[in-house]
């Protein structure tokens, strides 16, 4: 086995691998001697892992191929890195902007301020003809009210495959986009361009968010509840919080379903909107397994993530989550593509519920 598939193999595999494997497997993505499909999806993928080599990363932008330029700009951008920018004009001149979720999830990274002017030109284009826009209306949710101009971009993709999406996006943005509070509400009550699925639960909970009304996502969510959609609808009902007071007992039930989805969800929904977290604290607690793979059937991350929420009084969880955070191994899945972005936000979740439960770290 060469230097290089050593180092390669060592950073997927390990959260802390030795320094020298990142500075092995950066050198030969930025020389593109050697490397590998892995090697260079494992720099996409590092973010602040090799911050100690964002020079040599920035220094090697467009001297490579269009390939290589987008691995070091994702890169640079999973740094927060501003340097980032100029190689990401140049592609969204080109259309040639990230197209998946993952690579909008490391483009998060860089403000709002700085990269929302290059990503607005692509937006304006034909809503049906750009296969970045999944992942753009993604960047502009995960940045939420810092997407405020972009309220015009996004209501054109009402209508279009990409309708959920924009629902999202409109009520993470919340009131500076109050002027789609109708056509949100059409969408929830049935009415909209293509309506159906679950386009009216978070349609209503757009509503809502934009608005500051919440009685048409108490409405429609909570007949979801009650009708059996239950996953779909709690949590919007959470979101609400005692909001929902009239929804607590049918919530309640709902955290011994079959589906660990469905009692994560609920057991979530219940302490936010009773305030207490006796019942949801054991419920979350059990589906947080020390020998999760990754695998999205289960809700684990997502159940570490509300016990930190819930804080003090979710105290039990800590010593697990200790434990689980020291384990040196990655999650074995998803595929090596976005295994160590998958292992990293473990890792934030874990460290954020440990801080909120007991301060740890600090």
């Amino acid at each position: 086995m060469s230097a290089l598939d050593e180092a390669t193999e060592a950073v997927y595999r390990y959260r802390r691998p030795d320094p020298w494997c990142w500075e092995v497997v950066v050198k030969a993505v930025c020389d593109r001697t050697h490397t590998s499909w892995d090697a260079d999806h494992a720099v996409l993928q590092a973010g602040g892992a090799v911050a100690a080599h964002a020079d040599l990363i920035a220094e090697s932008l467009g001297h490579g191929s269009a390939y290589s330029d987008e691995l070091l700009t994702l890169a640079l951008a999973g740094m927060g890195d501003l340097r980032a920018l100029p190689a990401l004009r140049r592609r969204a001149d080109a259309n040639r902007l990230p197209f998946s979720r993952p690579r909008a999830r490391i483009l998060a990274v860089l403000p709002a301020a700085e990269l929302l002017p290059v990503v607005l030109p692509v937006l304006r284009q034909n809503p049906e003809q750009h296969d970045s826009t999944t992942a753009l209306l993604e960047l502009l949710a995960l940045w939420g009210p810092a997407s405020a101009p972009a309220v015009s971009e996004v209501i054109r993709y009402l209508g279009t495959a990409d309708t959920y999406d924009a629902l999202r996006v409109l009520g993470r943005i919340g009131p500076p986009a109050a002027a789609t509070a109708d056509r949100l509400a059409a969408y929830a009550t049935g009415r909209g361009r293509g309506a159906g699925g679950s386009y009216p639960r978070r349609a209503a909970w757009a509503h809502w968010k934009v608005t500051g009304d919440p009685a048409l996502a108490l409405d429609v969510c909570g007949a979801a509840v009650r009708t059996g959609t239950a996953s779909h609808g709690l949590p919007f009902l959470a979101d609400l919080g005692p909001l929902a007071a009239a929804h607590a007992a049918p919530v309640r039930r709902l955290m011994e379903s079959p589906g660990a989805w469905t009692r994560t969800y609920a057991a979530h929904a219940y302490w936010r909107i009773t305030g207490d977290p006796g019942p949801a604290t054991p419920v979350l607690l059990a589906e947080v397994d020390p020998a999760w793979d990754g695998g999205s059937a289960l809700p684990v991350r997502e159940a570490v993530r509300i016990l930190g929420e819930i804080g003090a009084p979710a105290v039990s969880a800590a010593p697990l989550l200790r434990r689980i955070l020291a384990q040196e191994e990655r999650l074995g899945r998803p595929w090596r593509g976005v295994r160590i972005l998958a292992d990293q936000a473990y890792v934030r979740t874990l460290i954020e519920a440990l801080e909120g439960i007991d301060g740890w770290g600090k």
